[in-house]
């Protein structure tokens, strides 16, 4: 067995949180709040910074919250400004002369002065429910990068002020009814959408909301005191009650339970914790009252660095969402000269009015809004990171992300990745007819209960109940040896046979040790009764995972300090397509070399200590079974349990990711490429015309189609 692994897990168990690293997500978080304020408070329109700015010494789950607010607020700015502009929107429909005319009701709703009321009620709309777009623009224009804000404010300026020139002289038709209804629906359609953001990042506000408001701290007196979770220092003993959430990450120092842990790895059935277990706060304690002793607060914490690495994979830069942003820009640009173009071409080839030219030219600028485009990558971005950590899967690199859905080869690491990392049966042989295998394992299982040899451990461990042992005895070096049932059984190594000349004699034993495996033989009364080989037991989620690979095409391949013949059986056992055998750790990166050099993208899965030059070298570095301790630097994901198949999901989810992507890429471009012409008026002559309004019906829904549809993203859970 590869026990160098054992030791790099027990480092890797007592790894802290960097705190440069907080520090660098904490200021890359705010960088993003700061893009966000620029490009949404032109959506909310409520002239302030946003929600208020929380403090840094708050906890990463209580700064999403305050981020979460901060939308909500927007989304409720949107319904005020959409009913507000609504309810003045209907005496504008009154008022305005084409609608009078189209309701057959002439002009008996005319007066003296009535069109300076429709101005006066028209720029009340302009100004309040135009706001947060006129904002948008102003902010759009500083940053040097117009998109959607710039496009909606022109045409509704450009709407308003001809409709305002004419009702003081000019010759002309107004717009005022068409500028209302396309500012109440554009406030809609915004309100509908920022629900869907709200939606999109729920899952992490479900992670953000584990946490109780208070705990049962013990007292050095023995009493009990319920405090607030920031009163909690390492070190502090609480009690947590059956079906109450753990207040923070520690060990179990007395009582027994199950504990739900779903919701932060992605663990299905509830998980039995003893004395001496670790716990993660945020979890659901099950049936039984336990006493747990803090080791992790605040930022330490499991689900705080959980919340840090989904803000930091959020925030990390996309590739594809580089593409979608430079095509949104170059949208805006088409969209503003064929804005320009369809002015001229109604006006000086077709010879139509300008009111009519005018109205075709803002239809073609509304239509044409790339926000469909701008949100198609941010949305399912948010929906895979936000999701996948619901389910321990945790994304710290973006651009690493969405290379993994053109892996061709994935390395394991085998010890404690593959396999379980520790000794267990594999096989039993029997030497005389009439000896049952059950009941050798059980007798030689009462003998080794007695010793703390991981031998001992691994033949106890196979068997469900022992019998009583007396005179128990160690055989140095050799075995072990006690009196079961008044029987003489002793369980020893082949050194023990051959120093008392006792042979085997069966071509079994030969084949079992050719693979690696560690044989030990039974003696019960002076008689070799048969022989028990143990290995490191391979997981039995590994088989499932390498078929699921294999299916989707990449070649799966093992890395290990073990011997040869081990690495062989493991790689016969699961049907590998290639294994690296006595590999030592400071080699493997060059392994990972030896595989890229195949022309071939290769992630490498490890458990994030020992393995991390090869986690760098890779491709993709996937670390697996990080347990509570997710600040490993040198991953690009980071799998929280040791199961082969979550590998297994995060290739799934990248590939299920990155075609959401390019579905809503599809979309967003495919709907602009047939609505642009559309609204020039192309099909005119067929008697189809599309008003300003319903241009933003359609812009509006685009945006929403995009939305929903990235939350369809699941990520298929594997346990």
């Amino acid at each position: 067995m590869d026990h160098s692994k054992h030791s790099g897990k027990d480092q890797h168990s007592a790894m802290k949180h960097d705190m440069n690293a907080h520090d660098k997500t904490a200021a890359s978080h705010e960088t993003h709040e700061g893009h966000n304020e620029m490009k949404h408070e032109g959506h909310a329109g409520h002239g302030q910074a946003g929600a208020p700015g929380t403090p840094a010494a708050h906890e990463a789950h209580d700064r999403h919250k305050g981020h979460a607010d901060h939308h909500s607020h927007m989304v409720a700015d949107f319904r005020k400004r959409f009913w507000i502009s609504m309810i003045v929107t209907v005496p504008i429909l009154a008022l305005s002369p084409l609608i009078q005319r189209v309701a057959g009701l002439g002009g008996s709703l005319r007066f003296g002065g009535d069109l300076y009321v429709l101005f006066g009620l028209s720029s009340f709309v302009f100004f309040y429910g135009g706001y947060p777009f006129l904002k948008g623009l102003f902010n759009e224009l500083r940053s040097v990068k117009p998109g959607m804000m710039t496009l909606i404010a022109i045409a509704i300026t450009t709407a308003y002020v001809y409709s305002s020139v004419v009702v003081f002289g000019l010759r002309g038709k107004v717009f005022f009814w068409e500028l209302a209804t396309l500012i109440d629906i554009m406030l809609l359609g915004h309100w509908i959408e920022m629900k869907s953001i709200m939606g999109a990042s729920r899952a992490l506000e479900e992670l953000a909301k584990l946490m109780p408001s208070e705990a049962h701290k013990i007292m050095p007196g023995g009493g009990i005191q319920d405090v607030p979770l920031d009163k909690l220092n390492t070190g502090d003993r609480v009690l947590v009650k059956p079906g109450e959430k753990i207040p923070a990450d520690g060990d179990v120092v007395a009582g027994n339970s199950s504990v739900n842990e779903a919701m932060l790895t992605g663990e299905s059935m509830p998980v039995s914790k003893k004395t001496g277990d670790k716990v993660i706060g945020g979890s659901i304690n099950g049936e039984g009252s336990i006493t747990v002793e803090i080791k992790k607060t605040g930022r330490d914490s499991f689900l705080s660095q959980v919340i840090e690495l989904v803000k930091e994979a959020q925030e990390s830069k996309s590739k594809t969402q580089d593409l979608a942003n430079r095509a949104a820009l170059w949208l805006t640009v088409i969209a503003l000269g064929g804005g320009a173009v369809t002015l001229f071409v109604w006006l000086a080839l077709m010879n139509r009015d300008f009111a009519f030219a005018l109205e075709r030219t803002v239809t073609v600028m509304v239509i044409a809004c790339p926000h469909a485009l701008g949100l198609a990558v941010p949305l399912v971005v948010a929906v895979s990171t936000a999701i996948s950590a619901g389910n321990g899967l945790l994304i710290r690199n973006r651009a690493a992300f969405e290379k993994a859905r053109n892996i061709q080869a994935i390395i394991f690491d085998k010890t404690g990745t593959l396999t379980e990392g520790r000794f267990g049966v594999t096989d039993t042989v029997v030497f005389r007819d009439g000896t049952d295998e059950k009941e050798l394992i059980k007798y030689a299982a009462s003998v080794e209960a007695h010793s703390e040899h991981p031998i001992a451990k691994g033949i106890v461990g196979s068997s469900p109940e022992t019998y009583p042992v007396e005179d128990f005895r160690a055989i140095p070096g050799k075995g072990a040896e006690g009196r079961v049932n008044g029987r003489d059984v002793k369980v020893v190594s082949p050194g023990y046979l051959r120093e008392n000349n006792i042979r085997a004699g069966d071509e079994r034993i030969g084949r079992l040790a050719s693979q690696g495996k560690t044989v030990v033989f039974v003696i019960i009364d002076g008689e070799l009764k048969g022989a028990v080989a143990l290995a490191d037991i391979i997981r039995p989620e590994s088989k499932e995972a390498i078929s699921l690979l294999k299916g989707m095409g990449i070649q799966c391949m093992m890395l290990t300090g073990d011997n040869r013949q081990v690495a062989a059986w493991v790689a016969g056992e699961l049907q590998l397509d290639d294994y690296f055998a006595e590999v030592l750790p400071h080699e493997k990166s060059a392994k990972v070399k030896e595989v890229q050099a195949r022309n071939l993208v290769v992630a490498m899965t490890g458990d994030g200590v020992n393995d991390a030059p090869a986690l760098a070298q890779a491709d993709v570095g996937i670390a697996i079974g990080a347990g509570t301790d997710v600040a490993v630097e040198t991953a690009d994901i980071i799998l929280v349990r040791s199961n082969p198949l979550d590998a297994v999901a995060i290739l799934g989810l990248a590939r299920a990711t990155y075609r959401k992507m390019i579905q809503n890429l599809a979309w967003a471009t495919g709907y602009n490429a047939f609505a642009i012409p559309l609204a020039a008026g192309v099909l005119y002559k067929a008697g189809i015309l599309l008003t300003p309004a319903m241009g933003a019906v359609l812009m509006s829904l685009s945006t929403v189609i995009v939305a929903i549809n990235a939350r369809f993203l699941k990520v298929e859970k594997r346990n």
